[in-house]
């Protein structure tokens, strides 16, 4: 179906679109609001600007195609394919994308507030500066994901795999952590004050600079990490291993150390609970 058509009929009330194939239309600025594109074949599909709040796109193929700055609002994106698909400065605002496939799409600037992720692949995809506030990201896949910048706040990343993701700058505040999968993340300037992180491994993480203000990492992971000038304020680490950890100038006021291993940890400068400075 040529664009024209598709338009035509849409004016005229139609919105069952299922199943349809639609490979490389160009739809730049449609409104395609509320229609049902179940499983339709939209690969390389030019849909920038868009709207298309309400959509379902549930099980379609969009990979590679072009959506940026479009608004996905509320939209059914469950089980969607999205491989390398360019969804720059969209609006996926309350969207579901529940184990969608968007494996190194481009989510820069997007904004996901709200939006449920669980289970949805988003390995090597590019989220810097997005808005993830408050999204549903149970065990989602971001390993190897930029999120340099981006907006985590009260966001749900239970069980996540993030190892070796980038989220320098990121805000993590109130964040859930808890069994997520960190190893060789780099968290440098990160703020995860009051997030929790119960039975997270972060070994080897660059947590260089970042801000665990009132954190709960207990049973925690930290082999290898690097915490050097982290201020762990009235953090709690019992029961966790900072094996090798570096915590060099770290500010560690307050914190709860219950059963908590730092051996062969290099603590020079570090400000203790109590206050004082280790040597």
């Amino acid at each position: 179906m040529e664009a024209d058509e598709l338009l035509r009929q849409y004016a005229a009330g139609e919105r069952n679109f299922k199943g349809i194939t639609l490979v490389g239309i160009d739809l730049t600025g449609a409104d395609l609001s509320n229609a049902n594109f179940t499983r339709a074949n939209l690969r390389n599909a030019i849909l920038k600007d868009a709207n298309l709040s309400g959509v379902n796109f549930r099980e379609v193929s969009l990979g590679d195609a072009s959506l940026r700055g479009a608004n996905l609002s509320e939209a059914n994106l469950i089980g969607t394919t999205m491989i390398k698909t360019d969804l720059t400065n969209a609006n996926l605002n309350g969207s579901n994308l529940r184990g969608s496939n968007s494996r190194e799409a481009n989510f820069s600037e997007a904004d996901l507030k709200g939006a449920n992720l669980t289970e949805a692949n988003l390995s090597q995809a590019n989220l810097t500066k997005a808005n993830l506030s408050e999204s549903t990201m149970i065990r989602v896949n971001l390993i190897r994901s930029i999120l340099s910048g981006s907006h985590l706040e009260f966001a749900n990343l239970t069980n996540a795999l993030m190892n070796e993701s980038i989220l320098d700058n990121a805000n993590l505040t109130h964040g859930i952590l808890s069994g997520a999968m960190l190893s060789g993340c780099n968290l440098c300037e990160a703020d995860l004050s009051k997030s929790t992180t119960i039975g997270a491994t972060l070994s080897e993480a660059n947590l260089s600079g970042a801000k665990l203000r009132s954190t709960n990492a207990s049973w925690t992971t930290l082999r290898g990490a690097n915490l050097t000038g982290a201020n762990l304020f009235r953090s709690k680490l019992s029961w966790s291993n900072l094996t090798g950890a570096i915590l060099v100038k770290a500010v560690l006021i307050d914190a709860k150390f219950n059963k908590t291993n730092f051996r062969d940890a290099d603590m020079r400068g570090a400000i203790m609970p109590d206050g004082t400075t280790s040597s």
